[in-house]
């Protein structure tokens, strides 16, 4: 039922706003916060309050200029990002208000949403943070490019970079679960412990302090069937110097060059994936959304089963939005970073 007029919130609606490509790592500056009127709702809106957004390495690869899989975001629009929220006024068939739906509202309070590919509407009582993390695009990533990209077998060896990350640390307690030798790739002596103490991985390597050749000669001795790629760059090379014969690398994403202010150089080690008959394909967690009903269900059972645990960082405050997508590439973060939205 429509919302009746009177009843829109008539509050400001802080938004993050794109000043400047960045150059590197994104600076304060390089956005800006404004604060607007709540837009008017056009026939077949709704509008969503923002309660949580999620930060991915991607959203920093959309301030870049330059195709992508989504549009760049635009100098003067808000920065794109995942987010969960509550729906405040509706004059829309598809969404009631009070309904919990699940989009990509971008850094801001107050969003417009449709009954579209981008947003879904979630079961009353849904605990919030999970869903933008292993029962969001994170954990359909994780599946995906392990199971249906990877094509991972028992007594297999994986290695996943990134591995106390939100994705990296899902892929590696998917492939225990699948009776494979689990290598974790991470960037602190606190993240390796982390993920071999608590999540179950086999070994893990500090790719700032460990030789990383000599150390997946060492943790991989039968090479390495699966590398499930969160980085690129320098580990990307290396892992591909200890393939396996037929060995399948799954490129998700690559938060080494994100920052980067010039085109990356390609893998020296390509050709390994001649010399191994392996096979390095990238994909989009996006391009498999119509059977996310289906793997969230598995990835449920997992969870309340135990075998799959999954870790939030929390910040708060939507002033607090840079900083956290920042800490993706830092290092700071373990698990999937959350912002709080409200101060």
């Amino acid at each position: 039922m429509p919302t009746d007029p009177a009843t829109v919130p008539s509050g400001p609606n802080r938004r993050i706003v794109l000043r400047r490509r960045p150059q590197g790592l994104l600076q304060a500056d390089d956005v800006e916060m404004v604060t607007e009127d709540i837009p008017e709702l056009a026939e077949g809106e709704a509008l969503m309050q923002a309660e949580l957004l999620g930060m991915d390495a991607t959203v920093r690869s959309w301030l870049n200029e330059g195709e992508g899989y989504l549009p760049a975001v635009e100098i003067g629009e808000v920065v794109r990002c995942s987010g969960i929220g509550r729906i405040v006024a509706t004059n829309s068939p598809a969404y009631e208000v009070g309904d919990i739906a699940y989009s990509l509202p971008g850094m801001q309070d107050y969003a417009i949403v449709r009954d579209d590919f981008f947003t879904s509407k979630l079961p009353p009582g849904t605990e919030l943070a999970p869903m933008l993390s292993v029962y969001g695009a994170t954990g359909l990533a994780a599946y995906v490019g392990l199971i249906d990209i990877g094509r991972v077998r028992e007594g297999e060896t994986v290695v996943v970079s990134a591995a106390a990350g939100a994705t990296g640390s899902l892929v590696g307690q998917i492939a225990k679960r699948y009776g494979c030798r689990v290598v974790g790739v991470a960037g602190t002596p606190e993240k390796c412990r982390f993920v071999v103490e608590e999540l179950g991985f086999d070994a893990c390597i500090d790719h700032r302090r460990d030789d990383l050749r000599a150390a997946l000669k060492e943790h991989c001795p039968k090479r390495v069937d699966v590398y499930f790629d969160n980085v690129g760059g320098p580990v990307l090379d290396a892992v591909l110097g200890r393939l396996a014969q037929g060995g399948r690398v799954a490129l998700c994403g690559a938060i080494s060059v994100y920052n980067d202010t010039h085109k990356p150089p390609g893998p020296a080690n390509y050709l390994e994936l001649i010399n191994r008959r392996g096979t390095m394909q990238g994909f989009i967690a996006l391009d498999h959304w119509d059977r996310f009903p289906e793997i969230r269900e598995t990835l449920r059972a997992w969870v309340e089963d135990g075998s799959l645990r999954h870790v939030e960082h929390t910040f708060e405050g939507l002033g607090s939005a840079v900083e956290a997508l920042n800490a993706l590439f830092t290092g700071a973060n373990t698990g999937k970073v959350v912002v709080r939205v409200a101060d």
